[in-house]
């Protein structure tokens, strides 16, 4: 079954109005003239969104959000909810992800109740899922997945709507990469309990991203992994030239 790559850019918290701006635009042109094979997405902190929507305007590059709350509206003092994102413009946004799992002590419950949020807002979602170095070695990686797998995604998840991103947590701002075929096998992995969860037509539409160090040294050589169906970029996103190089490598 043919996937559309996704090429996903997060900002995590990095850039100020001036030089995210300039980013977006440089990104935008990049990918305008590359008419990649592929589907490009960043995803800049809260107070950007706006300033890099704008900057993206007449490109096809999407834009996303790196978290939001459960709820439409309300008593929460700091939160952002999927409703003011889709009004900002987001086409998606990362849920779950790693550095939230572990630095918000968030839980596979409280993102599938966010996730359910996102999708009845009309966002497409990243689900982030992936292990420590320690369920590593202790060969839990298959077990580990499955159970995040398994209690993040919402009912309501496609493969139009719902996107995975396996960011093994030990590979993440550590230079470190999984093997391609470390991260293909735990891919597949995941392929198959969304089988057993969605059902084998939905399973093998559904994206499954690759997020732990892609870079555009080894893009290649994981995007060419059979369900490796691009990349949740970190580092990389945040210089023009090496975002574009990997989009490049989407073939």
């Amino acid at each position: 079954m043919s996937r559309k790559i996704l090429i996903a850019g997060n900002w995590k918290m990095n850039g100020l109005i001036s030089d995210g701006a300039a980013l977006a635009k440089e990104i935008a042109s990049n990918v305008k003239n590359l008419k990649p094979n592929a589907e490009v997405l960043v995803c800049p902190p809260f107070t950007l969104l706006t300033t890099v929507k704008k900057a993206l305007r007449g490109s096809k590059v999407m834009l996303g959000a790196q978290d939001c709350h459960a709820e439409e509206k309300g008593a929460h003092t700091g939160d952002v909810s999927p409703v003011m994102l889709k009004d900002a413009g987001c086409d998606y946004v990362i849920l779950g992800h790693s550095e939230r799992r572990t630095d918000h002590k968030e839980t596979n419950a409280l993102v599938k109740a966010k996730a359910t949020a996102a999708l009845k807002a009309g966002l497409k979602v990243i689900i982030c899922v992936g292990e420590t170095l320690a369920e590593r070695e202790d060969g839990k990686a298959f077990e580990v997945t499955e159970k995040q797998v398994k209690g993040s995604l919402p009912a309501e998840a496609n493969a139009s709507n719902t996107v995975i991103a396996y960011e093994p947590v030990w590979a993440i701002g550590t230079g470190k990469t999984a093997t391609p075929d470390d991260a293909e096998a735990v891919h597949k992995h995941i392929r198959q309990v969304l089988v057993n969860k969605c059902g084998k037509g939905v399973a093998s539409r559904m994206r499954i991203l690759y997020g732990g160090s892609m870079k555009p040294a080894n893009a290649a050589e994981l995007i060419a992994k059979e369900d490796i169906d691009g990349g949740l970029i970190g580092g990389a996103s945040l210089k023009a030239a090496d975002f574009t190089a990997i989009i490049e490598k989407a073939k």
